[in-house]
């Protein structure tokens, strides 16, 4: 994409369908005269007259408790620099949106207009009642030390500013186990550091807290290493000053454990590493270019322990895992403070954490055979679902145990199941995909690509590096519509039905026949379908040309899948074909069962989806939960409809042992835990979270996700093809981009597992 179009892209995605990233959503009732009256006048009087009692009491009747501020001036915005309050507003609404994404936790973003000290700090102090905390951002140093210093003393709710903590206490995080697996005692350790800005200051400062010693702390800022006889440097920089005559980094780094680098990009030397103690730890984190290549690094020094500020690499320093989290658990003891306890316990839970085993879900989000803790792994991974049941415990109760928490946590796990509750839809699931895909892309075919949406969904999986497309299709169309959308990709181009594809054909159209020639098929057949875009797109599959398949968009499913079924083989081991959709519900990803192909399965057909279903959900890190639904509860109808159900729960709990599963039983029995272990104790789901139902028939499964997905809003991805030898995979008619780009990713995964399996199988 070039620049223009990028530009266009990301100012479409800030103003449509609705201006900003962010709005406020009511969480009561609102639909009559006496829900408004509560609301409002003259219900709403009775709250203000307990808080008026005792203010505590805004806590219990308003969302304070749950409510964060993003407060800037717009004077240090990312690498932007100085560009003003309104300039700054995306910025601090993207703030707001991680908060809630990651934690929950709802944010005002504010964005004040003074650049006076004293005005900043009178702004916030006269809104702070609102709020239950303040996370300050992008202020510039060092005006935002004293903000912070005297917020945090004058106010009684918890203040931090994450770009100065945030790295801090990540990367603190990393130091420990970064230490431990080099061997070394932060006592004892040289450490430089590029960079003396607040994050750097605020990660010296925390480093010393572990133990490192300042005389063994060498700072540089642009104009060299900081100095005693300096007249310019802060107050705070002066505690790392050095009575010394300067000296250069290289000469620095002869013989330091550790390089710090929050400056800029490739300061860093091959010599200068080479010239640092044995497993030098190397945390260089200037963004987008680390002070040394990741790769120069690893290639240089065998034994360097190393952390960046990028995604792309392992060991990455991500303000994520620290904020949201150290934010969750201050607001749920309603600390009056964020103190160097509760940043220190969020330090040693993340370090904690790096060392447990990795669930599944992350393995495959990254796309790790196993991921565990050694060079590659010191911090925990941005999408680790356990880091709101980790951080934000440490946090809460290093605030009860320091003297800062008003509402102390007593029933520990009753909290937990709350921060698991919190996780409900917010798309991890789809940026868990994304990623895993990422991790090792493949060619896929997109079989419609002279359609407008579905090139769009083709460029930004290849700009993302989600995979490699190849575009069928008419080729003027096709070159018409990438110059309209900016994509200028040199990206593999066929239209099947032109003559320069006629020897292909002809390829495709033997192979075919050759496999089908005794069940009805001659070869004059087969040269007639090869000019069909979805029969040749299916054969480049087969013949190994691409990887995977993407097609539906246009034309009914029926008419789509019957070239896939009649071309591609199913899986080994498979008898029947079927589709999965996965929604992105308010409990988390449910998986639904047989949204697209089998009509009216039978109870033997019932037992072999759930089964391939179950291997779907664990593909994605999900452990299957599966409700058998139908109209009836365990035996109280004898018609068919039931029955069947019956006896595919009857089938799979003595053959498959292994899997949660239950059934027959209603929906809202099935999705209601309470209502289950009432009525229905003896039930295997009874205790547990159904995150997969298996649907008698087509019609009731594929009413359901799509009432689910208009009504609720709910995101789906699918239908997910189960039980085929390749990956092929299907768009509902009219898919929107986002859907086909999910579609594509759960392509590659496919393409991925199922050459696993291969490389497995052959060994």
């Amino acid at each position: 994409m070039n620049k223009d179009s990028k530009r266009s892209e990301a100012l479409l995605y800030h103003s449509k369908p609705t201006p900003g990233k962010i709005q406020v959503v009511p969480t009561k009732k609102y639909a009559t005269q006496r829900d408004l009256s509560l609301a409002y006048s003259p219900g709403v009087a009775e709250p203000c007259l307990e808080i008026a009692r005792d203010v505590n009491e805004v806590y219990k009747y308003t969302a304070k408790g749950n409510l964060v501020a993003v407060i800037t001036n717009g004077t240090a915005v990312l690498g932007l620099g100085d560009i003003g309050p309104e300039a700054s507003k995306p910025v601090m609404e993207g703030k707001g949106l991680l908060f809630k994404i990651f934690s929950d936790i709802d944010v005002f973003d504010i964005e004040i207009g003074t650049k006076d000290i004293e005005e900043f700090i009178q702004t916030v102090k006269n809104i702070a009642p609102t709020f239950g905390g303040i996370n300050l951002e992008d202020i510039k140093a060092p005006e935002s030390f004293e903000i912070e210093r005297r917020l945090v003393e004058e106010l009684n709710i918890p203040v931090m500013h994450d770009d100065q903590h945030g790295t801090a206490i990540i990367s603190s995080a990393a130091l420990i186990n970064a230490l431990e697996l080099a061997d070394k005692k932060a006592e004892d350790v040289k450490m430089v550091v590029s960079g003396a800005g607040s994050a750097a200051l605020a990660c010296a400062d925390l480093y010393v807290l572990l133990g490192v010693k300042i005389e063994n702390i060498l700072m540089y800022n642009s104009k060299g290493l900081l100095t005693k006889n300096n007249p310019a440097l802060s107050v705070l920089q002066q505690k790392y000053a050095k009575d010394i005559e300067p000296i250069g980094l290289e000469e620095a780094l002869k013989g330091a454990d550790i390089f710090l680098g929050l400056s800029s990009g490739d300061i860093m030397t091959a010599d200068m590493l080479l010239g640092m103690a044995d497993n030098p730890i190397v945390f260089a984190m200037a963004n987008p270019d680390p002070e040394i290549n990741y790769n120069l690094a690893v290639s240089t020094r065998k034994d360097v322990i190393m952390a960046t500020g990028r995604s792309d690499y392992p060991n990455q320093v991500n303000n994520v895992l620290g904020f949201p989290y150290i934010f969750r658990g201050a607001l749920d003891v309603r600390a009056t403070k964020i103190n160097e306890a509760m940043k220190m316990a969020a330090v040693r839970a993340l370090a904690s954490l790096a060392k447990e085993s990795v669930p599944e879900q992350v393995n495959v989000a990254y796309g790790a055979t196993k991921l565990g803790f050694g060079r590659e792994y010191i911090i925990p991974k941005p999408f680790d679902p356990r880091l709101i049941t980790v951080v934000a415990p440490a946090v809460a109760k290093a605030a009860m145990d320091s003297g800062v928490a008003l509402n102390p946590i007593t029933d520990w796990e009753k909290y937990e199941e709350e921060l698991l509750d919190r996780l409900g839809n917010d798309n991890k699931m789809v940026r868990l995909i994304t990623n895993r895909a990422k991790m090792d892309p493949k060619r896929i075919v997109f079989a419609e690509a002279d359609h407008l949406n579905v090139l769009k969904a083709a460029q930004i999986v290849y700009e993302e590096g989600i995979g490699f497309p190849i575009l069928l299709g008419n080729k003027e169309i096709i070159l018409e519509l990438k110059a309209e959308l900016g994509f200028d990709a040199d990206i593999e181009i066929i239209d099947p039905k032109t003559k320069d594809q006629e020897e292909r054909r002809n390829q495709f159209a033997s192979s075919y026949w050759s496999a089908r020639e005794r069940r009805g098929i001659s070869l004059l057949d087969a040269q007639k379908l090869m000019r069909e875009r979805n029969y040749f797109a299916a054969m480049m599959v087969n013949e190994g040309e691409a990887d995977a398949l993407v097609t539906g968009h246009s034309r009914s499913y029926p008419s789509v899948v019957k070239p896939m079924l009649q071309l591609i083989e199913k899986a080994p081991g498979a008898s029947l074909v079927a589709t999965a959709n996965m929604m992105m519900t308010n409990r988390g990803p449910m998986f639904l069962s047989d949204t697209a192909i089998n009509i009216n399965p039978s109870a033997d057909d019932l037992a072999k989806i759930a089964v391939m279903t179950a291997k779907t959900a664990k593909m994605f890190g999900v452990e299957p939960v599966i409700a058998m639904v139908s109209y009836s509860n365990f035996g109280s109808s004898t018609n068919p409809g039931a029955s069947k159900v019956r006896e595919a729960v009857a089938y799979l709990h003595k053959n498959h042992p292994e899997l949660i599963i239950d059934g027959e039983i209603q929906a809202d029995f099935a999705l209601n835990p309470e209502m289950l272990q009432e009525k229905f104790p003896f039930s295997k789901l009874a205790g547990k979270k159904v995150n997969t139902l298996i649907f008698p028939n087509l019609e009731s499964a594929n009413i359901t996700y799509k009432l689910l997905k208009e009504l609720n809003k709910v995101d789906s991805i699918g239908p997910i093809m189960l039980g085929m030898g390749k990956p092929v995979h299907i768009f509902q008619l009219g898919a929107s981009v986002e859907e086909m780009v999910n579609m594509a990713a759960i392509a590659v995964i496919d393409a991925q597992e199922k050459e696993i399996k291969k490389n497995n199988s052959a060994k």
